[in-house]
């Protein structure tokens, strides 16, 4: 495995690699079982894979303390070495950014809703560092997780309103044997928060029963849900189709059921897609 800090070293390398397929994984590190599955997804699907690893400061808000986010970078390189990567891209901030910045920004109307809401800006902050990574890799293929549903959505819109000449896969949701979604921030969770985080997926699941059992009013499944959490800081729960539009009827295909929950100090994403 080949590992560059510097914009140029990698973007020399990748030249040279002519006629290969290039897969792109770009994490911000601390990896877990769900970055590795997004790995061997790009393994299997393309010549060269290249993960990246970098602490995007665009994206944490002011309130935000950047500092505690987990940093394992030796334990990382190890994971990635193990998971057959081919290049491990690991900027500085000053590689990545610049004094004078052309801002990019997320469409408010899809930013600034759900995760957006308590995080004004966040969004913005994602897509201008992954454009600035999909134009160092000049990835073939790009792999996200489906957890992180909203910033796929929005990167999936980028690419295409800019016209990138990248395919961005989507991959499943890796879970824990309790069905509590694989994440970084789990690591906060202390092991009476991992019991009342594990409410999370079962209320998710509930709601897929009731659907499979012919309910489809969207108001009753979010009532449903919400019982379910009752013992949580909700944040939100929320119906959309794939187009992050709120609907009012389950869409065969093309409906996303979202939580975001506080258990303790730690905040908690989760969905499924029906």
């Amino acid at each position: 495995m080949k590992i560059f800090y510097n914009t140029k070293d990698i973007q020399t390398y990748l030249a040279t690699q002519n006629s290969q397929s290039i897969g792109f994984v770009p994490t911000m590190g601390a990896l877990h079982e769900g970055h590795i599955s997004l790995i061997a997804t790009a393994r299997q699907k393309c010549h060269i894979v290249v993960v990246s690893i970098f602490i995007n400061p665009t994206q944490f808000l002011a309130s935000e303390d950047i500092e505690k986010y987990p940093s394992k970078l030796l334990a990382d390189e190890k994971i990635c070495r193990l998971a057959k990567v081919d290049v491990l891209f690991v900027p500085t901030v000053s590689q990545i950014y610049h004094k004078l910045e052309t801002k990019l920004l997320a469409p408010s109307s899809k930013a600034y809703i759900l995760e957006g809401i308590d995080r004004p800006g966040h969004f913005d902050g994602v897509l201008q560092v992954v454009l600035k990574l999909f134009h160092i890799v000049r990835p073939d293929f790009a792999f996200f997780g489906k957890k992180d549903a909203q910033q796929l959505y929005l990167v999936q819109n980028m690419v295409e309103t800019y016209f990138l000449d990248i395919t961005i896969v989507p991959c499943e949701t890796v879970r824990e044997t309790t069905g509590l979604a694989k994440s970084s921030r789990n690591s906060y969770l202390s092991s009476d928060d991992r019991t009342k985080a594990d409410q999370i997926s079962k209320s998710l699941k509930t709601a897929v029963k009731k659907v499979q059992a012919g309910e489809h009013s969207t108001e009753l499944l979010k009532s449903i849900i919400k019982e379910k959490l009752a013992n949580l800081s909700i944040c939100y729960v929320e119906i959309v189709d794939k187009q992050f539009d709120s609907i009012d009827t389950i869409k065969p295909n093309d409906t996303i059921i979202l939580v975001a929950v506080h258990v303790g100090k730690t905040r908690l994403i989760d969905n499924i897609w029906l």
